[in-house]
C-alpha cells in the first residue's frame, strides 16, 4: 500500500480480495417460478453481446442462483460479467457473485457476456429448473459447487458465512508490534482481516514475507484464532517490495499453482493480488501472467473472489492501471474487484483526492467494460492509509468516516486501510510502523470500518 513505510524495512518485504461458492438449493415449488430470460443487447457480423435476467417470481427471497445453458456448434463464449462462469465444452454454468446472489420476491438481477458466432443459447436452466419456469425435474438438481470436503489435516477450517468480508483492514505479523487480532475483534466488531504479505521464498514457492511457511507458523495460528472468534482472512499476495511470485513463476500455470497452494492451505474464499512497482505493475509480461493465472484459479475454484490492488493518480488509474484493466477485459480475466490505493499524492485534502481517484476508476471501468455506473462501483475497492502517510498527508478519523460514507452510498465492494498495526495514537507523531502518527483513540479507524458491508 505505501511506497516506503509498508514495504521497506530491513529483512522484511512490505505491502498490500470475496466470494463464497454458494450452495444453490431451492424448494421445488419456489424453483419453478424463478426464471432466466435471454436477450441480445448488441449484435455485429461475427457475434453479439447478450444478458440473462434472473427474476424471482416466488414469495420468498432466494440467496443464490445458477444458470446453465448450451451453445450451438460455431458459437463460443467470450468475456462475461456479474457472474462466475465455468465451461465444459459447449455447456456453460453461470453462478452469482458475492454481491448479487440475493434476489427479493419480484426483483431481478442480470449477468452479461460476449458470444463469438450467431447462435443463441439452448437448454437453459436456472437453479436446475427450466429458465421459463415450469415443473422441476424429478430428482433434485446438484448444487453449483460440491459440498466442500473437510479441511486437510492441519489446515484451519473456514467458518460459515461471509458477513463483514467487504471490510478487511490490513494486519501484518512481520513488523509494527502486531496486535492480538482477537482483542481487536472484541474491541471493534471487525470480523475480517487482509493478512500481508505472501511473497516468494525462492522461485515459484509461496511463503509469508518470503520466509515463514504457510503451515505450522505464527500466520497459521493467527488464522486459527481469528476463525475461532468468528472471523476470517484473505491474503495479500505481492506488494511494493520483496521477491514476488509474479516475476518468479515462469508461466501462468506455474503462478496459478503457487496461488492454489495458498488457497488450499487455508480453504480461502478470496485472494488479493497487490500489483505494484516496476517488476509487476509496470511490466506487461508479468501483468498478463497474473491475469491469465487468475483465469486458471477461477476455473479451479468457482465462486472465489479475486481482487487486484494497485496504485493510482488523483484522476484515476495511470497508464499502467488502464492497461491492467484493459487487459483484464481482453483476456477475460475474472477480476471481481479493482482496488486502488488513493494516497501518497502530496496533497492536503485526502477526501477530495480519494473521491477524485475513485471516480476516475469508475469512469474507466464503465468505458472499458460497458458497465453502468452502479455496476462499476460494485466492482471497485478503496484501500486507504490511516493517519499520516509516507509523504505527510493526513487521513483523520473524520476524513475516513467521510470516505466510508461515500463508499457506502455507492456500494463499493471493498474498503480497507493500512493498517491495524498503526491504528493507535502516536504521542511523538511521525510516520511509523506501530501507530498512526496522529492523536486518535486506539482502534478508532477499525471501529469506523467495522460496520461497512458494501
Amino acid at each position: 500500500m505505501t511506497r516506503t513505510l509498508r514495504r521497506t524495512l530491513a529483512g522484511c518485504a512490505l505491502v498490500a480480495t470475496v466470494g463464497l461458492a454458494s450452495f444453490l438449493y431451492a424448494a421445488p415449488a419456489q424453483a419453478a417460478s424463478v426464471t432466466a430470460t435471454f436477450a441480445r443487447t448488441t449484435s455485429w457480423d461475427t457475434g453479439y453481446e447478450a444478458k440473462y435476467t434472473i427474476t424471482n417470481g416466488t414469495a420468498a427471497t432466494i440467496s443464490s442462483w445458477r444458470v446453465e445453458f448450451d451453445l450451438p456448434t460455431g458459437s463460443t463464449l467470450g468475456s462475461y460479467w456479474e457472474a462466475s462462469v465455468t465451461s465444459s465444452g459447449s455447456h456453460h454454468t453461470a453462478v452469482n457473485r458475492s454481491w448479487n446472489g440475493t434476489v427479493a420476491p419480484g426483483a431481478s438481477v442480470t449477468f452479461g457476456f460476449i458470444i463469438t458466432g450467431t447462435g443463441n443459447p439452448t437448454n437453459c436452466t436456472v437453479n436446475g429448473n427450466p429458465c421459463g419456469g415450469g415443473t422441476p425435474p424429478a430428482s433434485p438438481s446438484p448444487t453449483a459447487n460440491p459440498t466442500p470436503s473437510a479441511s486437510p489435516t492441519g489446515s484451519p477450517a473456514p467458518p460459515p458465512g461471509t458477513a463483514g468480508m467487504a471490510a478487511a483492514p490490513y494486519l501484518y505479523l512481520g513488523w509494527g508490534n502486531p496486535p492480538s487480532p482477537t482483542s481487536v475483534m472484541s474491541a471493534t466488531g471487525i470480523r475480517w482481516f487482509t493478512m500481508a504479505f505472501i511473497l516468494s521464498s525462492g522461485g515459484c514457492t509461496a511463503a509469508w514475507d518470503g520466509q515463514r511457511p504457510l503451515a505450522g507458523g505464527v500466520d497459521e495460528s493467527t488464522i486459527r484464532a481469528i476463525r475461532s472468534a468468528g472471523g476470517d482472512v484473505l491474503p495479500s499476495i505481492g506488494g511494493w517490495s520483496g521477491n514476488k511470485l509474479g516475476p518468479n513463476c515462469a508461466t501462468p500455470e506455474a503462478l496459478a499453482g503457487a496461488y492454489q497452494r495458498v488457497i488450499d492451505a487455508y480453504q480461502l474464499k478470496a485472494i488479493d493480488i497487490d500489483i505494484e512497482n516496476s517488476d509487476e505493475f509496470e511490466n506487461e509480461a508479468v501483468q498478463d501472467r497474473i491475469l491469465n493465472a487468475l483465469k486458471i484459479v477461477e476455473q479451479r475454484n468457482p465462486g472465489i473472489t479475486t481482487i487486484v490492488t494497485f496504485g493510482t493518480t488523483t484522476s484515476g488509474p495511470s497508464w499502467w492501471g488502464q492497461r491492467l484493466i484493459r487487459r483484464a477485459k481482453e483476456l477475460a480475466a475474472p477480476v471481481d474487484v479493482f482496488t486502488i490505493m488513493p494516497f501518497d499524492f502530496g496533497g492536503n485534502d485526502m477526501y477530495a483526492d480519494t473521491v477524485s481517484a475513485s471516480e476516475g476508476l469508475k469512469n474507466h471501468l464503465m468505458s472499458t467494460f460497458g458497465w453502468s455506473a452502479e455496476s462499476a462501483y460494485r466492482h471497485m475497492g478503496i484501500s486507504s492509509m490511516n493517519g499520516r502517510t509516507d509523504v505527510g498527508e493526513i487521513v483523520t478519523p473524520q476524513v475516513f468516516t467521510r470516505i466510508r460514507d461515500w463508499a457506502t452510498a455507492r456500494h463499493l465492494a471493498r474498503l480497507s486501510f493500512w493498517s491495524v498495526n498503526r491504528d493507535r495514537p502516536c504521542p511523538g507523531g511521525g510516520t511509523v510502523s506501530h501507530c498512526s502518527g496522529i492523536d486518535q483513540q486506539e482502534w478508532q479507524f477499525t471501529r469506523i470500518l467495522s460496520g461497512y458491508s458494501g
